[in-house]
């Protein structure tokens, strides 16, 4: 751990579980900036803007994080629009509130009539939505997924997540979208242009091993899993993707840190 430069860490399961802060998260951003190292808080959830999830943190005790430390899927997906479909491009979303906002202030236009269907978490999806987006597709429209989570975790269990909504988009469609989230090399890409640090030198926190471990190994970062969010002991002993660290959760990581 002596060796880190730079953190980049999830959120859901590793900060909070829905509205339910966990335990060691004020420590770790208060470690963090006493030893003055570069972090971002990177999630799939493309439903909430980065704004939203400054104010979140604020809410829950964690004060002094700017927008520019929140990477979401939906940022990076924002990102991808900009370098690939010119300002005014119709644009059909199923998603969040947060994910639309940032769609309109990139210069994008809503439409049901789109050139381009984006699809994220949507709490509020309906059969009507799943129906429009697989139509635009089938008309041509290209097809980008936030991130393919197929659960979010709540603190009520593993509820529907991203991925889901996509899969049913893409059995419908019969087309395959692309992908920004983890474990995709678009959202580590981002994360280490932000924080300006060397891969094998940033540490990935996370609590899934299909995006958050497997997609920081790729992308060349070291990588610390904990147990408080959807991966359980026992699929990390049947799995072929080993994290360098595990812990049962914050607690124990920063204290094997200090």
């Amino acid at each position: 751990m002596h060796s880190i430069q730079g953190v980049v860490m999830d959120m859901d399961g590793v900060i909070w579980r829905g509205d339910e802060l966990l335990p060691g998260a004020i420590a770790l951003f208060d470690l963090l900036k006493r030893r003055g190292l570069p972090f971002a808080a990177a999630t799939n959830n493309s439903a909430k803007s980065p704004a939203d999830y400054v104010v979140k943190l604020a809410r829950m005790g964690i004060g002094g994080i700017t927008e520019d430390q929140i990477l979401t899927s939906g940022r990076v997906t924002i990102s991808y629009l900009s370098n690939h479909y010119p300002a005014g491009t119709p644009i059909y979303v199923v998603g969040g509130d947060g994910l639309k906002q940032m769609v309109v202030r990139a210069g994008f236009d809503l439409s049901e009539s789109a050139r381009v269907v984006v699809v994220g978490v949507d709490f509020d999806v309906t059969y009507n939505k799943l129906k429009r987006a697989t139509l635009l597709i089938r008309g041509g429209a290209d097809f980008i997924g936030t991130n393919g989570d197929k659960t979010f975790p709540m603190p009520d269990g593993l509820v529907p997540g991203a991925g889901s909504i996509i899969a049913a988009i893409q059995t419908a469609s019969g087309r395959e979208p692309i992908m920004m989230g983890k474990p995709n090399r678009p959202m580590f890409d981002a994360a280490l242009q932000l924080l300006g640090t060397p891969a094998d030198s940033t540490l990935m926190i996370g609590d899934r091993l299909d995006t958050d471990i497997d997609g920081a190994q790729l992308a060349g970062l070291r990588t610390a899993l904990v147990l408080t969010g959807v991966t359980t002991r026992a699929d990390l002993d049947t799995s072929l993707i080993q994290p360098d660290a595990v812990f049962e959760g914050l607690p124990a990581l920063l204290e094997a840190w200090q």
